[in-house]
């Protein structure tokens, strides 16, 4: 009986561990390297000359990727805007009129869409924007796990 329970058991943590490798893998820093290889040089263009007409900016891109994260993950949803009577997170209230950036992230979509269109999503730049601005100004940089869904 013990060895039947053991391999139940090992057999339920090696199902766990692929379900979760599986999930993980679809992310990676690595994941537009072919289906957008210009986009690191794009997204570095775009923040320097956004940082170089406001230095501020760069942190309002930390906090605007900071709550976009903060409700339901990393998606992108607060660059959504109102639409009828649907509100989007621009406009929430505890975003309504203190997050800046959005200018910037337009810009950047504007740029990468002229290049891959249709590829990046708008979690990621939202993502890139942010390690990038705080790189720019002098801070750290880290390997982001691209590939968010739009």
């Amino acid at each position: 009986m013990a060895s039947s329970s053991s391999c139940r058991t090992w057999h339920c943590l090696l199902a766990l561990f692929l379900l979760s490798s599986a999930a993980y893998g679809q992310l990676s820093p690595s994941f537009y390297a072919k289906s957008c290889p210009k986009l690191e040089l794009i997204m570095r263009s775009t923040m320097t000359k956004a940082l170089l007409a406001e230095r501020r900016v760069g942190a309002s891109l930390l906090r605007l990727y900071f709550h976009d994260c903060f409700v339901q993950g990393c998606d992108g949803s607060i660059l959504l805007d109102d639409v009828g009577s649907f509100v989007g997170e621009k406009t929430a209230l505890p975003n309504g009129n203190t997050v800046r950036g959005y200018e910037v992230i337009d810009e950047i979509k504007k740029n990468v869409e002229l290049v891959c269109p249709g590829v990046v999503s708008c979690a990621d730049i939202t993502a890139l924007a942010a390690r990038d601005g705080v790189f720019l100004l002098g801070g750290p940089s880290w390997k982001l796990p691209l590939g968010q869904p739009e």
